[in-house]
């Protein structure tokens, strides 16, 4: 295998997230997302390219002052095990510090990984009250995932509430 870099995503690799989307969306391992919300969100994504193709992805989407969120981490098959998957979560750690967080969530199945990243597990109350009351207005998927609300359970079956405190 040849080697790979780590990038910021540009518009003209939203096709190519949602291609390497679409297998684990079959799989019901990740949510679809459309095309729409994918061009939207293309400047929270970072892709890793290898020959001109990519072969993984990652997003870090702000959910308040100081807490960000990892999403739609995934990387191509056949560059499982080859440091792709750390190589993004740590750009996405740098970018998360730069934007002033110093709280990283997730949501996974992936916890081995993820531990070995130092996150860990969380339980239900993440924020103080005031935070939590302003977060359900957000209307986002992920936030409401955080919130661990009641009408996203059957999409987080399974999946495991993960926090990183950035230093």
């Amino acid at each position: 295998m040849s080697d790979y870099a780590v990038r910021s995503a540009r518009s003209g690799d939203v096709l190519g997230i949602h291609r390497l989307l679409e297998p684990l969306v079959d799989q019901r391992i990740l949510l679809g997302k459309d095309l729409a919300v994918l061009y939207g969100a293309v400047q929270e994504f970072v892709v890793a390219e290898a020959d001109g193709e990519l072969i993984g992805c990652g997003a870090l989407h702000v959910m308040w002052e100081d807490l960000g969120e990892v999403r739609t981490l995934l990387v191509r098959d056949d560059w499982l095990h080859h440091g792709v998957g750390r190589g993004i979560v740590e750009q996405l750690e740098a970018n998360a510090r730069a934007l002033g967080l110093s709280r990283l969530f997730c949501l996974t199945f992936e916890t081995e990984f993820f531990t070995r990243r130092g996150f860990e597990p969380i339980g239900e109350q993440v924020v103080d009250a005031d935070v939590y009351s302003q977060l359900l207005r957000s209307g986002d998927a992920g936030v409401e995932e955080f919130l661990d609300l009641a009408h996203v359970k059957p999409n987080t079956l399974g999946n495991t509430r993960m926090l990183k405190r950035l230093n």
